[in-house]
């Protein structure tokens, strides 16, 4: 059986551990990780982690570096084939079922989640809970003075394929701003979005015209992701009568936004389309327009 989008951890346990041979290997990655302290997410993988899993840094494995005074977002997307390379010197395969997870509310662990599925790779799923459920399901954890890698050596290289998922440019927004056929959620924060606050970004404000849905209100008490039933009761009242398929997700740099994604994936609303330039990239362009609500 394949996981595409979500996975428990009692059924990453049994996946672990089979009580007979599988057709197809498991690759755990922990993908914790700090904006404000970009080391501490590697310091707690090395304190506390899934034993075997690769980390996988937000800045320096999962972004490309943006040239000083550039347009685009803060986590621009890394070339295909030099995510490919890593992803084949971490042990990557054709048939890997890869498992990503954070400690962070599945904030971070989304990026990979797409950028898999972006390479044409689609059985890679999110740990419901993160490394919090893992642990309160008695899951062992490990510790490590150095992060672990794979031997690359006799690693057939992990081959590029045809995408899963939409990728949408800002100019691609532009010429569809106010369109009926373009349908744009923000993740971040409500004072983040009404332009109230902007602690990261050097403009305040959102992308004219774009609804707000804070990621953080896809999960439930517990830490995991609210039933299906719920998220696309949620989702359907903040579209009201939109067309799923119209939704382009953004949030401040194409992180977090992921998040809105999955769970319209797990409400049976997908597929749906990623802005990963984002809100970073947006406001980094002073002919694009800018709408407040505050």
């Amino acid at each position: 059986m394949a996981y595409t989008s979500l996975i428990s951890a009692t059924e990453l346990q049994r996946l672990m551990q089979p009580q007979e041979p599988l057709e197809r290997d498991c690759l755990v990655f922990d993908c914790s990780f700090d904006l404000g302290q970009p080391l501490l997410g590697r310091q707690q993988y090395l304190q506390t982690h899934i034993p075997g899993a690769i980390y996988a840094h937000l800045n320096t494995d999962l972004s490309a570096q943006r040239p000083p005074g550039a347009a685009g977002g803060r986590h621009p997307l890394p070339a295909k084939q030099t995510v490919a390379a890593w992803l084949t010197g971490v042990g990557m395969r054709h048939r890997t079922q890869a498992v990503v997870y954070d400690r962070n509310g599945a904030n971070y662990c989304g990026r990979l989640w797409w950028m898999l599925k972006w390479l044409g790779h689609d059985d890679v799923a999110v740990l419901d809970g993160g490394l919090q459920a893992w642990q309160a399901a008695g899951g062992a954890t490990a510790q490590s003075t150095a992060l672990a890698l794979s031997s690359s050596a006799a690693n057939p290289a992990f081959a590029v394929k045809p995408s899963k998922v939409a990728l949408v440019t800002a100019e691609q927004i532009l010429a569809h701003l106010g369109h009926p056929s373009q349908t744009i959620i923000d993740a971040r924060g409500a004072p983040r979005f009404r332009g109230e606050v902007e602690p990261v970004d050097p403009v305040a404000g959102h992308i004219p015209g774009a609804l707000n849905r804070p990621f953080t209100a896809n999960l439930g008490a517990d830490g995991k992701f609210k039933s299906p039933a719920v998220l696309r009761g949620e989702f359907e009242a903040l579209l009201a009568g939109r067309s799923p398929a119209s939704v382009v997700h953004h949030c401040g740099s194409g992180v977090s936004a992921v998040s809105n994604m999955l769970a319209m994936t797990i409400a049976g609303l997908g597929p749906t389309a990623l802005y990963a330039g984002s809100w970073s990239d947006w406001c980094s362009r002073p002919d694009f327009a800018v709408a407040r609500s505050c």
